[in-house]
């Protein structure tokens, strides 16, 4: 248990069963009445985000959500398989809880895994990921000062957009969340 003071960025709430990150909160003090909380809360499990006020000093239910840096290892075919560097510990995934981030995991990738009371919330990727492309179709000269996109389809079979200028077996760097193009990486 906490007190609404005590609310900050990431903490977990368990608000009638479900699991809430706070994105973002704030303390009001208006010149009448009593002060208040504002925040902006996004559920754990299926990314909902709501507004929700609070009364100052109001106790609220907080939850022990154990974030850790795992391993990919392999999909066995239902389930995504991470193991834990440190104890060589190995969990197991479901497809639904991995979700989209499947198709930005290469083997041996580090990832975090997010649990409350051992069961799996949540698969957290690093903010970009570097991937090579498997097959593009080739950019045509002269499209190349447009600044115009193409289909890529990287090594994990995702898709994504990608300039003309960019070929088969380049590397780029891709962000996870949404599967936008970053950068080319250059090999040296």
């Amino acid at each position: 248990m906490a007190t609404t003071n005590d609310l900050k960025n990431g903490l977990v709430l368990n608000l009638d069963g479900q699991l809430w990150s706070v994105v973002n909160f704030q303390h009001v003090k208006p010149g009448k009445g009593g002060a208040f909380v504002r925040t902006t809360l996004k559920n754990v499990l299926s990314g909902k985000v709501v507004d929700k006020t609070f009364n100052a000093g109001v106790k609220v239910d907080t939850a022990n959500v154990d974030r850790r840096e795992m391993t990919y290892l392999y999909n066995d075919g239902s389930d995504f398989v991470f193991m834990e560097p440190d104890t060589y510990d190995q969990v197991a995934v479901s497809a639904d809880i991995v979700g989209d981030a499947a198709k930005f995991m290469l083997e041996n990738s580090e990832v975090v895994v997010a649990r409350h009371e051992g069961e799996p919330l949540y698969v957290e990727l690093p903010a970009s990921v570097e991937l090579v492309v498997e097959h593009t179709d080739p950019g045509v000269q002269g499209d190349r000062s447009t600044g115009g996109t193409k289909p890529a389809t990287l090594e994990t079979g995702a898709e994504v957009q990608v300039p003309l200028f960019l070929n088969t077996g380049d590397k780029v760097k891709v962000d996870p969340r949404d599967g936008r193009y970053l950068s080319r990486v250059n090999s040296k």
